[in-house]
């Protein structure tokens, strides 16, 4: 994911910071607890489309 891109991308629903997973091709709110999905280089920003994370989740600990 191009790093640019990164920067300015925010979480749709608190309006925070995101952390990108490259392994699991992710895009992580840690506040919200929610993963977006990245398919084919494009982020879906949909809070739909969002995984929820347990608090113990992996992706929570970067």
């Amino acid at each position: 994911m191009d790093t640019k891109l990164l920067d300015i991308l925010a979480c749709p629903v608190c309006k925070g910071p995101l952390q990108y997973s490259r392994a699991k091709q992710v895009l992580v709110c840690r506040a919200d607890r929610l993963a977006y999905p990245v398919r084919d280089d494009i982020p879906v920003m949909l809070e739909e489309e969002a995984q929820r994370l347990e608090p113990q989740d992996e992706l929570l600990k970067n």
